[in-house]
């Protein structure tokens, strides 16, 4: 994620401190390391709690809550606590936005490679459709998001990586 995150650096006009994104890059998932059971298994119906575990694994280990945020405000385009209340997330009812430049970008980095078996990478077309599903307001984060970082160019990471791109 981090090529794709330095990628939208280099190509955007906006100014963020490139080792706090890197940090918040390879920090952002570590939630996920709970969700799995003995045998190996993910706990798909509660993978939207990776963030907030993340965010309670690094507080725990006395990292600093601007590297904590990454892992808590990173999913979808960002959840709010209606969403929490309409979508009955198993979160504790609290907004997790992402607010500064670093914690969007991280955040809008993190949309264009799934988790799924095969992993591939996903275009920003590709994702604004997927978003739409959850509202209107969602695909205008997403475009706001793109205008400002940009669109990443996904070819090489894809071929490098043997993925799909789609």
């Amino acid at each position: 994620m981090w090529s794709i995150a330095e990628q939208l650096i280099a190509v955007s006009d906006c100014v963020v401190d490139a080792d706090l994104v890197r940090a918040g890059c390879l920090l952002h998932d570590i939630g996920v390391y709970r969700l799995y059971d003995r045998d190996g298994e993910l706990d798909q119906q509660n993978y939207v709690r990776h963030g907030v575990l993340g965010h309670e694994i690094l507080l725990k280990e006395g990292f600093p809550e601007e590297l904590c945020r990454f892992c808590s405000c990173h999913t979808g385009v960002g959840l709010t606590k209606q969403d929490v209340e309409r979508q009955r997330l198993p979160l504790p009812l609290a907004d997790y936005l992402a607010i500064s430049a670093e914690e969007q970008l991280v955040m809008y980095a993190d949309k264009f490679h799934s988790k799924t078996t095969p992993p591939k990478f996903v275009t920003a077309d590709s994702y604004a459709t997927y978003v739409s599903r959850f509202g209107d307001d969602k695909v205008a984060a997403f475009h706001s998001l793109r205008n400002t970082f940009g669109a990443p160019d996904l070819t090489e990471l894809a071929a490098g990586h043997q993925h799909a791109l789609a």
